[in-house]
């Protein structure tokens, strides 16, 4: 029997309630699998297709690999022929640690990571300036393109002399007369001490003319090499007098504050990295800690009414009436609720003047201290838990980044900070607007960036992989934001995504990943969509079939119903009365089918005559309204809002508007 290569052939399946039915797919096509809920459609769709493709595909591993798998069962079926390999998109989310972010699950951090650390500028920790590399070359192009026509503005050229000096720094116990006669043999003979062990060296004075071109650069080149890549370029007048003094160095060094710095690395970008993560919370941008909140609840308190709920226990009570004893020698009050204590008051409480062992107030700060001393013991640790949060890390400021990793940034021009974004900023920002942050710097890319812009040697290099790196993140960005999810930021946590969320997540990673001759099936993708976004949806499927791919899709919207190439529909009913075919074929001859309730569905919406008239008994029932007045969580904006009673409310709206924060 010759087989069909253009067809997925499922005979007699029975998983579930399917009712040993033959299924033909076509391959290179979009097929939506529709029905009744519990109709079977999932049981066809993930639980036969899905299943019987990975089976075969970790079939065809080494006995050695196979047991790090997960062993899959053979579906009920008879056969399926034709299959490809099978990747299933479906709702559920996985994700349960907070190390998996937007940016992670679709790669696009990755290479954020790496553009980052080829186009990356450092700017000085403490004076905040760009630091670059400085080379003879460069300082004479900006000199003379920064005086360049000196002479006609102030008549003279007293104002382009220079002296070019550099340090050096002698080892401790070293003789400076040594150093001295070193320094004359290679016929340096202006030396100075200007400090402990530091000697200023002259090296040459210089008129900045085209014609001192090669004597200019020769002994800037000089100076770097002698004075181990630092030298000191002063600007003078005609009798010595410096005007101004400028400080270059050859390696990625802030000359003024003396400050070195590494090249970026990728991993320093990354939290997931020891080299990146920020040492304090390890990369997980919150660090368990004892709450105060918790510890004194109630405000309205005072000390001696037990305003410090940890010690409002037999248990603990000798430490409220050393507080009260203490409280009294010090002058702090102790029968005022808490908010009304000073703001020293309240740290004296809390901080505390000193050890218990000295006889001082020791502060709450260190009562809990010695409780984490004794957390060996079980209803020690079942008494911090009670006092425990999880606050913002300190360090890191929640970025979960080291801090060095927040002196890098792109130079964009339109953002808000004329030094640029770090990549913390990026992360943070909404993805539709890091697409155009990033859209406006590889246009910059390739428009303005010359050789030496970029912080390495190798710019030619250089630009063709920043350019790579940017075109690739920008075609990831452009999938999720035709999948309606940008209003996503990249650092946002997988585990806090909707289901539709990480379906239409998932399906943009595939996407980006350029697979061909694969089967996908998909769960519902339109879920969590508002109408506006379904046809982006459908632009996106139809591109993942057209890159040469099999697409089934599990799915009751109509426009993704009536956008497809085949229509598989299960019933008639749900449970024990479905798991039968009873209609395959394309979109216009389902609307044809007079026994089909999908078509039915949907001729009865294509004419309109779907939407019911409300009940004038309901629109007439009194009801109290529920008020919500200036509701601010997450993106709502102080909005007032009254719900009514007894009555069913629709929230509706774009995804990412609002509706769940609100609800």
């Amino acid at each position: 029997m010759t087989v069909s290569i253009n067809k997925l052939r499922v005979r007699n399946a029975r998983q579930n309630n399917l009712k040993n039915i033959d299924v033909d797919i076509p391959l290179g096509g979009l097929t939506v699998l529709t029905g009744r809920s519990g109709s079977g459609k999932s049981s066809l769709a993930f639980d036969t297709i899905f299943a019987e493709g990975q089976r075969r595909y970790v079939e065809t591993f080494s006995a050695y690999t196979r047991q790090f798998l997960d062993r899959m069962d053979k579906p009920a079926v008879d056969s399926v022929e034709g299959i490809l390999p099978a990747v299933a998109i479906d709702q559920t989310n996985p994700v349960r640690t907070s190390r998996s972010t937007v940016g992670t699950m679709t790669e696009i951090l990755d290479h954020l990571k790496l553009l980052y650390a080829r186009a990356g500028r450092i700017h000085c920790a403490s004076c905040g300036r760009l630091v670059t590399r400085d080379d003879p070359e460069s300082i004479f192009r900006r000199l003379e393109t920064e005086f360049a026509g000196a002479d006609a503005r102030v008549g003279t050229q007293e104002q382009l002399r220079f002296v070019v000096v550099f340090h050096i720094q002698l080892p401790e116990g070293y003789p400076e007369q040594d150093a001295r006669d070193a320094l004359s043999a290679r016929g340096y003979q202006r030396v100075q001490t200007v400090g402990s062990g530091l000697l200023e060296v002259t090296q040459d004075r210089l008129v900045l003319a085209e014609r001192n071109r090669e004597r200019f650069i020769g002994s800037l080149e000089a100076a770097f090499e002698t004075g181990r890549g630092q030298l000191e370029l002063r600007r003078v007048n005609a009798d010595g007098e410096v005007l101004e003094a400028r400080r270059y160095s050859r390696e990625l060094h802030c000359a003024d504050c003396d400050i070195a710095y590494r090249d970026a690395k990728p991993n320093l970008f990354s939290f997931n990295s020891p080299i990146g993560a920020c040492p304090v919370c390890r990369g997980f941008g919150r660090v368990i800690e004892i709450d105060y909140g918790l510890v004194i609840p109630d405000q309205g308190k005072s000390l001696r009414d037990g305003a410090v709920k940890a010690w409002e226990t037999p248990s603990y009570s000798e430490c409220r009436d050393e507080l009260l004893s203490f409280a009294a020698e010090k002058g702090v009050r102790v029968d005022v609720p808490w908010r009304d204590l000073t703001p020293e008051e309240r740290d004296w409480v809390i901080e505390g003047e000193g050890e218990w062992e000295d006889g001082v107030w020791y502060g709450i700060r260190r009562f809990f201290d010695w409780l984490e001393s004794k957390s060996y013991k079980m209803h020690i640790r079942v008494l911090l838990s009670r006092y425990r949060a999880y606050n913002v890390c300190p360090e890191c400021n929640g970025s979960r980044l080291v801090p060095e990793a927040h002196l890098w940034r792109l130079p964009i021009n339109s953002y808000e900070d004329e030094r640029g974004i770090t990549i913390h900023e990026l992360l943070s920002l909404p993805i539709g607007r890091a697409a155009e942050l990033l859209g406006e710097f590889r246009d910059a890319v390739a428009n303005t960036i010359a050789p030496g812009d970029l912080h390495n040697d190798e710019a030619g290099s250089a630009d063709e992989a920043v350019r790579t790196v940017l075109d690739e993140t920008l075609t990831r960005l452009s999938y999720l934001v035709e999948v309606g999810l940008e209003y996503l930021t990249l650092d946002r946590q997988s585990r806090t995504l909707s289901g539709g969320e990480v379906q239409r997540i998932n399906l943009t990673t595939v996407l980006g990943t350029s697979l061909v001759n694969t089967l996908f099936v998909l769960d519902e993708p339109s879920i969590g969509l508002h109408s506006r976004d379904i046809a982006r949806l459908i632009g996106i499927l139809t591109r993942l079939r057209d890159a040469g791919n099999t697409l089934l899709v599990v799915e009751h919207e109509p426009e993704v119903i009536l956008a497809a190439d085949y229509i598989l529909e299960l019933g008639p009913e749900a449970g024990e009365h479905g798991g039968e075919l009873i209609f395959s074929g394309t979109p216009a001859a389902l609307l044809e089918n007079e026994s089909s309730p999908t078509g039915q569905a949907l001729r009865a919406r294509m004419s309109g005559s779907v939407v019911a008239a409300v009940s004038s008994d309901a629109a007439s029932r009194a009801s109290t309204p529920v008020q919500i007045v200036g509701a601010a969580e997450h993106n709502l904006k102080d909005i007032d809002v009254d719900i009514p009673t007894q009555r069913l409310v629709c929230v509706t709206g774009v995804s990412g508007s609002g509706k769940s924060t609100l609800v």
